[in-house]
């Protein structure tokens, strides 16, 4: 239990430090005319994702999981690949990646780094790490609960997202690439 606790802290220290890269990146884009989309729903992601680290926390604890190694082992290589592509993904959107639904006017899509395979690339890391993280010490309820909560949050996310894109591009000045 000792080295998943310290794996779990190890997320929420990666947590906080994507709050100061968003914190940063928000101010650049905000300073370039971009206003947020879908406020209303960044509280519940902000509650959902906590609720997540702290069912980690307690899950296995409460109900004297075990740890199972094939399990387990095999959701720590999952949880490490979907920190892999969220920070890819951070790197390629650069000043551009937020928590938020923040959107420059008449930026170009990104179409590199994983966004040439994927549209929403950070998002299959959330799902990936919502399932693995809590399983690599079988902590199932917890994995479920945020898979079920979460699948309806991005639904949610991914429609504000791709109609703040749509909205963006329609209001881009003539020439602008999209």
């Amino acid at each position: 239990m000792t080295l998943y606790t310290a794996l779990v802290l190890l997320v929420v220290a990666e947590r906080f430090a994507e709050l100061a890269v968003a914190r940063r990146n928000g101010n650049w884009s905000r300073a370039r005319g971009s206003r947020e989309h879908g406020a209303g729903h960044y509280p519940v992601m902000v509650v959902l994702h906590t609720a997540l680290l702290l069912g980690c926390l307690v899950e296995p604890r409460a109900a004297d999981r075990p740890f199972l190694p094939v399990l387990g082992w095999g959701a720590l290589g999952l949880t490490l690949t979907a920190q892999a592509l969220r920070w890819w993904c951070i790197g390629t959107l650069g000043p551009r990646w937020h928590t938020r639904v923040l959107i420059v006017p008449g930026l170009p899509l990104v179409a590199s780094g994983p966004y040439r395979f994927l549209r929403h690339p950070n998002y299959v890391a959330v799902v990936v790490e919502g399932v693995a993280l809590p399983l690599v010490h079988t902590a199932w309820l917890t994995a479920l609960g945020f898979s079920l909560l979460n699948a309806v949050l991005l639904t949610v996310r991914i429609r504000c997202e791709n109609d703040a894109l749509a909205s963006s591009r329609a209001l881009a000045p003539a020439g602008a690439a999209s």
